[in-house]
């Protein structure tokens, strides 16, 4: 701090496909910052081609490989008075990308942090999924060893709200089947690819569908979006609530088959006894 007076970091959202996608603010910002950190200096100036933009101040590069001894020199800009300008691949820094420790040492320094909001993966998979979006967690990349992805789930098997996680392309096949074995294969769940990019593609169905289908190989950039467990008390030993359950289940994506093998599962009844009671009351009404 010199004079009383500290810095800006300024966290900007990058495009995730389309590049007219980015925000206005973030073509001003980078025409001004005094330092731009990017996670890669090269699709930084491919970006700034294509925005028209020329960059002004120092970049640097800030990736997972350097931004533990990257931090410091940055928050010493900041502490000078600078403006600090964090950019990563897509998306908005922190999120799953470079930035946390970054933010977490200016907020200590009381250095002021602010964003250039935009596109956002995981809330664009979020809204497209077709699943519930009043409640949801972000859980990232699941670990790559197949016993502690296999525990990480058995952890969220119960998480009510729904999921959105990333993976990459050549483990999303197995993701599923951890996924389909930790929750079930018919828990509704979405895979979204290349989001906003020419190819996009966004699959719906349960985890089992969606695991029979990822067979073929998938690629490109993968979320998951997967429906939160139905809960328990919704599935209590009655039949107004199995009814109660499939609709719930029905109107956040899943098909009325699927929705009953769940809500049976869950509420330890035979499937023919949810069956009955939903399409008894069908008959009553």
């Amino acid at each position: 701090m010199i004079g009383g007076v500290t810095g800006l970091l300024v966290l900007a959202a990058t495009p995730i496909g389309q590049v007219g996608d980015a925000p206005p603010r973030l073509a001003t910002e980078l025409a001004t910052a005094d330092v731009v950190a990017a996670e890669d200096t090269r699709r930084l100036r491919r970006l700034c081609r294509d925005l028209g933009v020329e960059i002004s101040g120092r970049v640097v590069s800030y990736f997972e490989g350097n931004e533990q001894a990257r931090t410091p020199l940055l928050l010493e800009a900041l502490e000078a008075g600078e403006r600090v300008l964090l950019v990563t691949d897509a998306g908005m820094p922190s999120v799953s990308d470079p930035g946390y420790r970054l933010v977490v040492a200016a907020v200590e320094a009381d250095v002021r942090v602010t964003s250039v909001p935009g596109p956002s993966a995981v809330l664009t998979a979020l809204a497209v999924s077709g699943l519930p979006v009043d409640r949801f967690c972000f859980e990232g990349f699941l670990p790559r060893k197949a016993g502690e992805r296999g525990r990480r789930l058995a952890g969220l098997a119960s998480e009510e709200r729904t999921m959105v996680f990333f993976e990459a392309p050549h483990r999303t096949e197995a993701a599923l089947g951890a996924m389909a074995e930790a929750f079930g294969g018919d828990r509704p769940a979405a895979v979204c690819r290349e989001l906003t990019k020419t190819h996009e593609e966004v699959r719906r169905g349960s985890l089992a569908d969606l695991l029979a289908w990822s067979a073929d190989g998938i690629r490109g950039e993968v979320t998951l979006v997967v429906a939160g467990a139905v809960p328990t008390a919704a599935v209590a030993a009655d039949p107004a609530a199995w009814r109660d359950a499939v609709a719930d289940l029905e109107g956040s994506g899943a098909t009325r088959k699927e929705a009953i093998v769940q809500v049976a599962r869950l509420a330890g009844v035979p499937k023919r006894e949810v069956y009955d009671a939903v399409h008894r009351d069908q008959e009553e009404s």
